[in-house]
């Protein structure tokens, strides 16, 4: 029996603070429609998380996977609010104390060395998708409209990006 590349799709932020909620409603939109889709991706084990967390308790969940697709987020000030960046892993900005869950955490690309050093099986594919936000700090279930109306290209990228995991089987 041929192996499926085990692929998780991870939504990020915290849904009650406002854009930072983004990546959860593009992974929300995933699930939604990944059952009629799946027959696109037939060497693909698709899973879709939902987390609002990140440094070492991200790497543990992106553990025993093959391909992580990273839904967050991101505060540039480079392009337009709802701009919808694609980043492998070396281009994401690298926060040592920013935006963790804990002063005692450190960044994902910190956590991720981390756990190569330890023997972490960790996927070789990470890419991340991610939209300029606006509000991050405010509570609200509300996007801000930009952010809003960029979740269809969101979901585009990621639907782009299963296609080039199954192309690459």
């Amino acid at each position: 029996m041929e192996k499926r590349l085990r692929t998780r799709i991870i939504g990020l932020g915290n849904p009650i603070l406002g854009d930072d909620g983004v990546g959860w409603r593009v992974a929300e939109q995933i699930e939604k429609e990944i059952e009629a889709k799946q027959h696109l991706y037939p060497h693909l084990w698709i899973d879709i998380q939902k987390f609002s967390l990140g440094g070492l308790s991200l790497m543990e969940q992106m553990m025993d996977t093959d391909a992580v697709i990273l839904i967050d987020a991101i505060q540039t000030g480079n392009q337009p609010i709802g701009s919808v960046y694609r980043l492998n892993i070396e281009e994401l900005p690298n926060y040592s104390a920013g935006h963790t869950t804990s002063p005692h955490d450190t960044s994902l690309q910190n956590a991720l060395e981390a756990g190569k050093l330890m023997g972490a099986q960790l996927p070789n594919i990470i890419w991340i998708i991610a939209i300029e936000a606006e509000k991050v700090y405010e509570f609200s279930e509300q996007l801000s409209l930009p952010v809003e109306q960029a979740i269809p290209q969101a979901c585009q990228a990621v639907w782009e990006y299963l296609s080039q995991l199954e192309e690459k089987r």
